[in-house]
């Protein structure tokens, strides 16, 4: 069982694979605005492999992960403008110790994520 950090999965459902090359960013929000704390892609087992995930960087308060579906499908041969380009997805970490995973799963028209298991 992995404890404290924060994960992804995200998934290409409308292809039924993972989203290989997805761009993940995520931010650290308070009073000052967005804090950069992670940026990276998804990989070949459709995870987020960062140090945030084994909690490197990740204490209580809001966070921001964004996900960058336009240019996504862009790399996968589908010309823009797309309907979904940027999904913000905003939260709050309750208890610093707890792993928060992130399941994505989404198509070109819409998307679903939440914290999962």
């Amino acid at each position: 069982m992995t404890s404290g950090g924060i994960s992804v999965h995200a998934v290409d459902v409308a292809e039924g694979r993972p989203a290989v090359g997805l761009r993940v960013t995520l931010a650290a929000i308070d009073e000052s605005g967005p804090r950069p704390v992670a940026d990276g892609v998804i990989g070949p087992d459709g995870t987020f492999d960062h140090p945030v995930v084994r909690g490197n960087g990740i204490g209580s308060g809001i966070y921001e992960m964004v996900f960058h579906l336009g240019a996504y499908f862009t790399a996968q041969g589908q010309p823009g403008p797309h309907f979904l380009d940027q999904v913000p997805f905003r939260f709050t970490l309750v208890d610093a110790a707890e792993h928060y995973h992130l399941p994505l799963k989404f198509t070109r028209f819409g998307y679903a994520v939440f914290r999962g298991v």
